[in-house]
């Protein structure tokens, strides 16, 4: 009788536990041969307060890309939507009929939007200030970030994928090339032009053409780059198939990476420079000729939450170290800011580790329903419009562009999704059938739940909720 009786209480509490779970993801859960002990869910009535779901939501996991919802949200609260990075531009001599006689300086302060256009405007800027001809060098202070030694190859073997860059005080263009391959079937030969186009990489083409459909991975491009990826070669044998096949990659320094998009554009505005690049600090004495501001925290952090940008994540990170404990600017005095504004508000530190403000890690942990906190709080704050529509709406734009695009869940979700390898999450806001508005948060550790199986539970959770 006593044996029967806790197998009957180990029964009720596995029941118990299993109806905090909607069925219809219990069943997408075992449809795939997913343990239910690997997710963790926490959904929330934002009205009522009602909790509809808290399944293992205080047990810590790999939160992946959800992790910039809470660095995008302490940059919004203490910078506010309006904050703007600057970029200055010294010259350093006399200006006499468009000639620089000296060295042109510039000063970044972590802009994490200054693309190869935003660098042009800023140079059309300098040309319009009179100057045409620099006779000096190319300096670059990018001293209020402290970045240390990184690794881009740390995190999976991949030093050349634009999501491993690291944050820099002037980071231009994400460090990154376009490299666009275009075949020549008469001539057998494939033609390499890059975007921006940046003479100081050297590159080596020793493709071919192949007869055959535009598919393979990387369309049977080998890419190998020299230690400091100013030289590039590319081998191997490219599809005919193919009108034109486009790859993001890193290159070069971030100082050497400035310094040829600098020549090449400056070339292009009709401007004379042969000079060469050094690091310096900008004097303090001296006013800068020009200075740049970047665009909004608002329109910055949209970039960052939609697309997942994962340099821009980590730009906000030394950003509000550099602006509350003072530059440079640090990964450490990033996490102390965030850790300092979630212990004034109240929030449990309990379990949680942050790494890098992008999710780009194995290290960082949080729970579910800290994480609904925080969506909580944000909420309530005053700038819960531009947080907000920060996030990817379902089915229409970001990450989630091309999934919950049918009439049920279209529009209805504005959400910030997260992937690794073995890690799917996705957390955000959804609005029911009935007009009820829910936080939603998911994070899934489980091996190859990426390939498929996460983004099956998400959407049936969704579907779920969208009939409550």
């Amino acid at each position: 009788m006593i044996l029967r009786f806790f197998l009957l209480l180990l029964l009720s509490v596995g029941a118990a536990a299993n109806a905090d779970l909607p069925l219809r993801v219990q069943r997408a859960l075992d449809h795939r041969g997913v343990p239910h002990d690997t997710l963790s869910v926490y959904v929330e009535n934002i009205n009522t307060g009602e909790i509809l779901v808290s399944w293992l939501a205080e047990t810590p996991r790999t939160p992946a890309s959800v992790e910039k919802m809470l660095t995008t949200l302490v940059a919004l609260d203490e910078l506010g939507p309006a904050y703007t990075w600057k970029t200055e531009i010294y010259a350093l001599g006399d200006v006499r009929g468009e000639v620089l006689d000296g060295d042109i300086l510039i000063k970044g302060y972590g802009d994490p939007f200054l693309v190869t256009e935003r660098f042009w405007q800023m140079l059309r800027q300098l040309r319009r200030a009179g100057i045409r001809s620099i006779g000096g060098e190319l300096l670059l202070d990018d001293s209020y970030f402290d970045v240390g030694d990184h690794d881009p190859a740390a995190f999976d073997s991949e030093p050349l994928r634009a999501y491993n860059v690291a944050p820099n005080a002037l980071l231009s263009n994400f460090k990154v090339v376009r490299y666009f391959f275009e075949p020549d079937s008469a001539s057998g030969k494939v033609d390499i032009t890059l975007d921006p186009p940046l003479d100081n990489i050297e590159v080596i083409n020793r493709l071919s053409v192949r007869q055959g459909a535009c598919s393979g991975y990387q369309r049977g491009i080998t890419i190998t780059p020299n230690d400091d990826v100013s030289r590039v070669t590319f081998s191997g044998r490219f599809p005919s198939g193919c009108e034109i096949y486009a790859m993001d990659r890193t290159a070069l320094s971030h100082n050497a990476f400035t310094y040829g998009l600098f020549a090449s554009l400056w070339r292009q505005l009709d401007g004379e420079f042969s000079g060469r690049w050094r690091k310096a600090t900008a004097p303090e004495d001296l006013e800068p000729l020009l200075t740049v501001e970047s665009l909004s925290l608002a329109e910055i952090i949209t970039r960052v939450n939609k697309h997942s940008n994962n340099v821009m994540a980590r730009q906000l990170l030394y950003t509000l170290a550099a602006e509350r404990l003072g530059s440079p600017g640090t990964e450490s005095g990033g996490r102390s800011v965030i850790g300092e504004w979630l212990a004034a508000r109240g929030f449990s530190l309990a379990e949680l580790k942050l790494d890098n403000g992008a999710g780009l890690s194995r290290d960082s942990r949080m729970t579910a329903v800290q994480l609904g906190a925080v969506l909580r709080y944000a909420w309530s704050s005053p700038t819960m419009p531009e947080y907000v529509s920060s996030l990817s709406l379902s089915g229409l734009d970001g990450t989630l562009s091309r999934r919950f695009r049918d009439r049920a869940l279209a529009g209805k979700a504005h959400m910030k999704t997260g992937s690794l390898d073995d890690v799917s999450a996705f957390a955000g806001y959804f609005q029911a059938r009935s007009g009820a508005r829910f936080i939603v948060v998911a994070m899934h550790n489980h091996k190859d739940i990426h390939r498929g199986p996460g983004e099956e539970v998400q959407e049936a959770l969704l579907r779920w909720l969208y009939e409550q």
